[in-house]
């Protein structure tokens, strides 16, 4: 997936919405779970009934590990179905990984190659050594952590230099010395709203993950109008938002509805 990819599909659709499948087996509707594999079943009728207002799809890792090897054949399964039937959509592994060099080439190696996703989320505490190997995946992109949505993001995030820059300004800004805006995104908060612009002035080219939408109460018209730039530059996700609006058999047409929805406020904002 190139940016010049990503971006008509922005276009085209009329949308910047990402839907997360964090799948929680506990939550999807009951007549689910007497199928092989309820967590597919339930994803697949999410992405078919969602697709037309998404341009990329978010697995959070995690959901999928917690279930051991049948986690794992889920996730495989879900990512082959999304790159068969909807080769265009953006697909990110939001794994979070982020190790020693020879650990991330590993890392690298499975969500790239062995899952054949387009992205995955990385961790920067590390440094450029734990990065770089991700970076060396042609039309890959490393999507790394700047400033989360969660609260416990003020403890280290926030945190100034004598010079009054936080530390995820200097993790953006050291981050595209490794890699150009072609390759490299940022995972930027919703619920920071009052960093939204800081964020932008520190990668003005680059796109940014937007979680914290919705559920997490942030703003979706402040993210579309202070984060945003000429090629759009933001994915915004939403997650229980989407997938979790009904519990019943109708949840993927109710889940339709609630990505259209989103669909319709950002065309009305960014178009």
């Amino acid at each position: 997936m190139t940016r010049a990819q990503l971006i008509q599909q922005i276009e085209s659709k009329r949308s910047v919405l990402c839907v997360g499948l964090d799948t929680d087996i506990k939550k999807i509707p009951a007549h689910l779970l007497g199928m092989e594999d309820p967590v597919f079943e339930f994803n697949k009728a999410i992405i078919d009934a969602t697709v037309d207002y998404a341009v990329a799809y978010k697995p959070n890792i995690a959901f999928y590990e917690s279930m051991g090897v049948a986690g794992w054949q889920s996730l495989e399964k879900t990512i082959q179905y999304l790159n068969s039937n909807y080769p265009e959509v953006f697909t990110i592994a939001d794994a979070k990984r982020g190790d020693i060099g020879n650990t991330s080439k590993m890392y690298a190696e499975a969500y790239f190659n062995a899952f054949e996703f387009d992205s995955v989320t990385v961790a920067p505490y590390m440094g450029s050594d734990s990065v770089t190997p991700f970076l060396a995946f042609e039309d890959k992109w490393v999507i790394l952590l700047a400033l989360t949505s969660n609260q416990g993001a003020l403890d280290f995030q926030l945190a100034e230099n004598k010079e009054g820059e936080a530390l995820f300004e200097q993790v953006v800004k050291t981050a595209q010395e490794w890699a150009t805006p072609d390759q490299l995104m940022f995972v930027l908060g919703a619920t920071k709203t009052e960093y939204l612009e800081r964020v932008r002035a520190a990668a003005p080219d680059s796109f940014f993950l937007v979680p914290g939408v919705g559920a997490q109460g942030g703003s979706l018209r402040d993210v579309l109008t202070k984060a945003t730039n000429k090629d759009y530059g933001v994915l915004v996700n939403s997650t229980r938002g989407i997938i979790y609006k009904s519990s019943a058999r109708d949840f993927a047409e109710i889940a339709k509805i609630a990505a259209e929805e989103l669909q319709r406020e950002m065309e009305i904002i960014l178009f």
